[in-house]
């Protein structure tokens, strides 16, 4: 009798948003795609019990759904949501106008007339317009029904069939109260703590098996060892060695831990990140409490070949292999990659009619020519992205699919029977008969890596990597244990792959940037953590700007100044014409103010710098352990500005300079500052080595107990020019 096992494994994932250091995450897709994907997949499962299936939960989503769920990090969307709409700023209606319609048009937008109503009106391409103009044509009942649909749209079927009222509200479709909102809101967040308990649930009573991924899901065959690209894209330009196998170890130690701390017990299965897979995985892999991996069948088809076998697909993929040295092997499991590409690209263009016996014609036809008895087909895919694409959230498709495999519409009675298993009983009722004397290195995109490696911004982004990395490895004894922890658990973020998956032009997306600087951010609260200062380069962006919006504003002092250091405004006129750093995030843009500074001021004489801070009365409670740095660069050399906002502590600010790329000497302390309900300063040129016509590069960071906290301007520091003799005639003819 011919056994056939339908293994269903759906991978659930998002990078690590949230910067622990600022409490916060720029991005709602966690949140969002809990009441959608993460919550529907489960209440599906439940209405078939007779289906089973596997489920891979980064540990990077889960600490997310986790921190959400108990209100610890801010999210900065669900802010702008929960204001009210009558008290909305010109900044806030811009960030709506532009980012409360991220989510898919076709299926999740147009179907609601008043979320459609008011794409129209903001306009379907809103690249270089003037937000402020397009948010000036939204009511504040606009701006309120706005807020209800960015959130109202994102709620799958699973969440609308438990909470009546949700489908109450999209019936309503217009006109919401603050009230509803708030309804709205709440529902969102008791959705969100319920995912892990239902899938709990479904693994308790055996339907599921759940399995995990690398921690912050990285691309572990390149933490292993970068160098490994070369087997199979010898063609590439690498950066500086990454090599880093212990990092492997621990990403996978850690997820194992977490994994059983949130589900009850330890999984026996993994999905490499991105089905990465490379020879030196395995070992590890073992020595982790692994049992089986699963990864893409173009693996196994460039494996059998390293090792002078032919490859025949319909005699070779669906059947599961043991892999590695003796005593220490893995059974290893290659998805059908027809069948789950059409899941997430093809189906959602098609009826559910003709999906679902689509993949049953396929199952047929796999049945049909493939000889063994025990037969393993792995359908593996994403298991969230897709179901945007689907007018219903795929309801339809996988309900007539799983009923269908429920009513054993595909069983002979005298000689098949198909089962939809987890690929643990797959594994336990097929045990792969065959080893792969050769693995190959690559992962489930073209079976190599050049996703994550080879173009001048990813690699770029490895040699910060590694730059960050060894100079923790020199520090860490030096540290305290919470601090020691906190640096590499950041480092561990930064190895995620998703960052590089936006490098270079492979992908592009609405939101590059600000993966980017989350990218950049793990990295410098590593420095924070190390209580060094912050290299420069994490302070520019990877990715090319040429597309991105204006996100620097500073304007240029327009005469010299004369102030009077007293700490406060002895009269208007002393800082008139001074230049300007606007502190405040442009409209629209995804991070935040941190409210320390509300105006950055500088300007100059023949002889003296001047700078001015007005300090927020919001930060009055945390001044004591804030500290400023400025940093000034020119071609005489690299300057650093230091004073406290305790003001308990002496009035005085330290210059430094740099001797070394991370070394500095102090020139000395002045106390040519002033604080009252402002600060100035005053530093003398000829201190900085300035010279007439000579331009000068400015940052100002704010740091809490060393952890960077903001920095002005954000994007890219200030160029200043020194002023000549002729600056006051050349300000007048303007």
């Amino acid at each position: 009798m011919k056994h056939v096992h339908v293994c269903f494994f759906w991978h659930m994932h998002q990078p690590y948003y949230t910067d622990p250091v600022a409490g916060s995450a720029s991005m709602p897709w966690v949140r969002l795609h809990a009441t959608k994907a993460y919550y529907d997949m489960a209440y599906l499962l439940e209405q078939f019990p007779a289906v089973r299936a596997t489920f891979n939960f980064t540990p990077s989503l889960l600490r997310q759904l986790e921190e959400i769920g108990n209100g610890t990090v801010r999210d900065l969307f669900l802010e702008y949501a929960q204001r009210p709409a009558a008290d909305l700023t010109e900044e806030d209606r811009a960030f709506l106008i532009r980012h409360f319609f991220a989510a898919n048009w076709a299926t999740m937008v147009r179907p609601s007339p008043r979320y459609h109503e008011l794409l129209v009106k903001r306009g379907l391409d809103i690249q270089g317009q003037d937000l402020p103009r397009l948010a000036r044509r939204f009511s504040v009942q606009d701006c309120l029904d706005l807020q209800v649909w960015h959130n109202l749209a994102w709620f799958g079927y699973g969440a609308v069939h438990r909470y009546p009222r949700l489908a109450a509200l999209h019936n309503k479709n217009r006109g919401f109260t603050e009230e509803e909102k708030q309804e709205v809101l709440a529902l969102q967040l008791t959705t969100v703590r319920e995912v892990v308990p239902l899938y709990r649930q479904l693994l308790e009573r055996g339907q599921i098996e759940l399995t995990t991924t690398p921690f912050f899901h990285p691309i572990l065959p390149l933490i292993i060892d970068t160098d490994v690209t070369r087997r199979a894209r010898p063609d590439l330009p690498l950066p500086v060695r990454f090599h880093a196998p212990d990092d492997a170890e621990a990403q996978l130690r850690r997820a194992v831990e977490f994994h059983s701390r949130t589900f009850g017990r330890a999984p026996a299965g993994l999905w490499p990140s991105e089905g990465s897979v490379c020879p030196e995985l395995l070992p590890i892999l073992q020595r982790t409490g692994f049992s089986w991996l699963a990864t893409d069948e173009g693996i196994l088809a460039r494996s059998l070949e390293m090792s002078g076998l032919p490859w025949n697909r319909q005699t070779a993929l669906y059947q599961p292999y043991r892999a590695g040295a003796a005593g220490q092997e893995l059974t290893l499991l290659f998805r059908d990659r027809e069948i789950s590409d059409a899941f997430g690209f093809v189906y959602h263009k098609t009826t559910p009619e003709s999906a679902a016996e689509d993949v049953l014609r396929r199952l047929r036809g796999i049945i049909e020519t493939t000889a063994q008895e025990q037969i393993v087909i792995a359908i593996v895919l994403d298991g969230e992205n897709p179901w945007e694409h689907y007018h219903d959230g795929g309801e339809r498709f996988l309900s007539l699919l799983y009923s269908a495999l429920t009513a054993r519409e595909l069983d002979r009675p005298d000689n098949l029977a198909v089962h939809p298993s987890t690929i643990v009983e797959a594994i336990a009722a097929a045990p792969p008969a065959q080893h792969l004397s050769d693995l190959h290195s690559g992962s489930w995109i073209n079976a190599d890596f050049k996703i994550w490696i080879g173009h001048q911004e990813d690699n770029h982004g490895w040699n910060l990597l590694g730059h960050t990395r060894a100079r923790l490895i020199e520090t860490a004894p030096s540290l305290p244990p919470d601090r020691v922890n906190a640096a590499w658990d950041e480092l561990y973020a930064a190895e995620g792959s998703d960052w590089f998956w936006w490098y270079g032009d492979d992908f592009e997306t609405d939101f590059k940037q600000e993966f980017d600087r989350l990218f950049r951010t793990h990295l410098r609260n590593v420095w924070g953590h190390m209580g060094l200062p912050v290299p420069e380069q994490l302070n520019q962006p990877i990715c090319a700007l040429a597309a991105a919006p204006e996100i620097d504003r500073v304007t240029q002092p327009r005469a010299l100044l004369s102030p009077t250091l007293d700490g406060g405004v002895t009269d208007f006129f002393e800082w008139r014409g001074a230049g300007i750093i606007d502190t405040q995030p442009p409209l629209g843009a995804m991070w935040k103010a941190d409210s320390v500074f509300t105006s950055v001021q500088f300007g100059w004489n023949q002889d003296w710098l001047f700078l001015r801070f007005d300090v927020s009365q919001a930060s009055e409670a945390r001044q004591p352990n804030l500290r400023t740095e400025i940093a000034l660069q020119s071609l005489r050399g690299h300057f650093r500005i230091t004073f406290s906002l305790n003001p308990a502590e002496p009035l005085q600010f330290l210059l430094s300079q740099a001797t070394g790329p991370e070394t500095w000497q102090e020139i000395g302390p002045y106390r040519s500052i002033a604080r009252h309900s402002i600060v100035e300063l005053a530093l003398p040129h000829k201190d900085l080595h300035l010279e007439p016509g000579q331009e000068v590069k400015m940052w100002i960071v704010v740091l809490e107990r060393n952890l960077e906290v903001a920095r002005y301007p954000y994007q890219k520091p200030a160029v200043l020019t020194v002023p000549g003799p002729e600056f006051d005639a050349a300000m007048w003819r303007v």
